[in-house]
């Protein structure tokens, strides 16, 4: 069993598929990203949601790669994911 978080799970948005928030907010984009499924041991982008334009976290939507990347970098959920995936990490 796969004991590794997914962003959403992590962050408690509530905006993955049946999520509490998702009629409010919508599904985030990386909750249904099927071609990134699988990467760091996610589900969908659940654990490359940094590369994922469209994202909703920390209540700031990321329109843009650029700008996404510039919070990301500071995530816990991000330093989570490099500490768990050591050396085996996908990072783009």
């Amino acid at each position: 069993m796969n004991d590794k978080q997914n962003c959403w799970e992590f962050k408690k948005c509530g905006r993955e598929p049946g999520g509490n928030k998702e009629k409010e907010l919508g599904v985030c984009p990386t909750a249904i990203d099927e071609k990134n499924d699988g990467i760091n041991h996610g589900i969908n982008g659940g654990r490359f949601c940094w590369t994922i334009v469209g994202t909703l976290c920390d209540g700031k939507l990321f329109g843009s790669f650029i700008s996404q990347q510039v919070s990301c970098m500071e995530c816990e959920f991000l330093k989570t994911v490099v500490q768990e995936e050591g050396d085996d990490l996908k990072l783009s």
